[in-house]
């Protein structure tokens, strides 16, 4: 697939510091910026699981206790 990309001077200009630092063409700095977007958005979404879980968890913990207190209350 082929994609034109329109870029700001800034980041003309940044792209173009990175290509040349790296020794890299252009088309494989953006191949690469995306895979680590791609990459990290997957990690933050997963880290934001992990402690929508973890949240849940304790809340059904605390529920699950009020009954068992409950219960041993004779209720």
């Amino acid at each position: 697939m082929v994609a034109t990309v329109r870029l700001n001077d800034e980041l003309e200009e940044l792209l173009n510091s990175i290509s040349k630092r790296f020794h890299k063409k252009k088309s494989d700095v953006i191949r690469e910026a995306i895979r680590f977007y791609a990459q990290d958005l997957q990690k933050n979404q997963k880290t934001r699981l992990q402690k929508a879980m973890s949240k849940t968890m304790k809340e059904d913990y605390k529920v699950y206790k009020e009954l068992e207190d409950g219960l041993s209350d004779g209720l």
